[in-house]
């Protein structure tokens, strides 16, 4: 990842305030961004795609680790910080609080990046340095990356909306319901999926984007996008149409996909979801559910490894540490086949295809060393399965309890303590003043 980025930092009231990094841009009023969308050479749109691509990994540790505790995947123990299994756990009479880190950081950088594309939608309309190709290209890439970093807010609003109309940073626009802005975001996917049609990529990405760096690769890329929300808007014959527009392999590698990538070079980020094993005072651990429930010989109990002791705060405890990032320099998947799959077997489930879903599925056992399914093949038989597969294989990878939520079954997830609450959505954050 390039350091010298020009990164959009402020969403006036609605975000606060971060520090500067270099090549930011720490005011949005100054002349600097002005000449950048009036009319910005090549270098200058390179750098703002650099710049998007960069801080869609800030907080992601926040973000993972609020909703992986909520959805009972994980628990953190942290001596300088009780809210990971307080509040966010429901613990005795916490509720969650509008004005704290775990909704605050993450929805604030989210709405940073989306800041930045709008930056970048504006500013490449308007260059004269580059063909109508190439800017269909910049155009195709903000649009997917907008559509995305929303998306991630809603995940933690859900029912009480977000933003999506915050061009005028200033005077955003209202908030939208759950369903409309779902509908707004696969709106933007497909205004980005008809830009990237016959466009020309001239912006680097990082490698994190291997093998989808030209307009075809993230045409591909917008497709599992848009497979991943139309399961969400219960579309499926939609998500299907979107998978085959995409990377999806049900044979292929599951690990094929576009990651966030992290580095140890000056100026670049760490892995902010990594903690090595066996750690004290600062802990990331699987809910002991987890192993719990795992079938023998599913080799996906690799990303939950036994601790030399137990971990215990707050009268919770666990024996296995969260293992799915195992370096500081390890890449965060932002989507990847084996999601694409399971995807496919949602679909196909709700679409009456059981055979074809049970293919799905099957492929995803085998691939953990698990027997075929012998369950029934009702499709509620069928869904507890699938989402007994996403469970296992995209943990704390920002699902499960999403899923539960879309399928109504929060209440199936444990609780450890006698008061403690199983929350369905994070509050808007108090400075949004609604």
């Amino acid at each position: 990842m390039k350091t010298r980025i020009i990164h959009i930092l402020a969403l006036a009231g609605l975000l606060g305030a971060a520090a500067c990094q270099k090549g930011e841009i720490p005011n949005l009023n100054t002349p600097q961004v002005d000449a950048i969308t009036r009319n910005p050479t090549k270098e200058e749109l390179n750098n703002l795609v650099t710049g998007a691509e960069s801080g869609m990994r800030f907080t992601l540790n926040t973000y993972y680790d609020a909703i992986s505790i909520i959805g009972r995947e994980i628990y953190r123990f942290s001596s300088a910080e009780p809210r990971f299994t307080s509040e966010l756990l429901g613990g005795g009479a916490s509720t969650l609080d509008n004005n704290t880190f775990y909704i605050t950081n993450p929805w604030a950088a989210r709405y940073r990046v989306v800041r930045q594309t709008n930056i970048l939608l504006e500013a490449a309309t308007n260059s004269s340095f580059i063909t109508d190709a190439q800017r269909k290209g910049f155009l195709g890439f903000a649009k997917t990356i907008k559509a995305y970093q929303l998306l991630l807010n809603l995940n933690m609003t859900d029912m009480n909306g977000i933003r999506v109309n915050v061009a005028d940073f200033q005077n955003p626009g209202p908030f939208e319901d759950k369903a409309a802005a779902l509908d707004s975001i696969a709106r933007i996917l497909d205004e980005g999926k008809a830009d990237l049609g016959g466009a020309e990529v001239i912006f680097s990405l990082s490698d994190g984007f291997a093998g989808f760096k030209d307009a075809a690769g993230l045409l591909k890329f917008n497709r599992a996008l848009a497979a991943r929300v139309a399961v969400y808007r219960q579309q499926w014959a939609q998500a299907l149409t979107a998978l085959n527009e995409s990377f999806f392999d049900l044979n292929g590698n599951f690990s094929t996909g576009i990651y966030h990538r992290f580095s140890t070079g000056s100026g670049d980020l760490l892995n902010p979801c990594f903690i090595a094993q066996n750690q004290s005072g600062e802990v990331r651990v699987a809910h002991p559910s987890y192993a719990a429930d795992i079938t023998p010989g599913d080799d996906r109990i690799g990303k939950a490894t036994l601790r030399s002791s137990s971990a215990s705060q707050s009268g919770l405890s666990s024996n296995r540490d969260v293992w799915v990032y195992t370096s500081n320099t390890a890449a965060i998947p932002i989507i990847r086949n084996e999601e694409l799959i399971l995807i496919y077997a949602e679909a196909k489930i709700q679409t009456g295809a059981i055979p074809d879903a049970v293919v799905a599925l099957n492929r995803i056992r085998t691939g953990h060393n698990l027997s075929v399914y012998a369950g029934g093949i009702s499709p509620a038989a069928l869904i507890n399965e699938m989402l007994r597969q996403r469970r296992y294989s995209l943990f704390y990878e920002g699902h499960r309890w999403v899923d539960l939520r879309r399928y109504n079954m929060l209440n199936t997830l444990p609780v450890d303590r006698a008061e403690d609450d199983v929350w369905d959505r994070f509050p808007i954050p108090q400075n949004e003043n609604v």
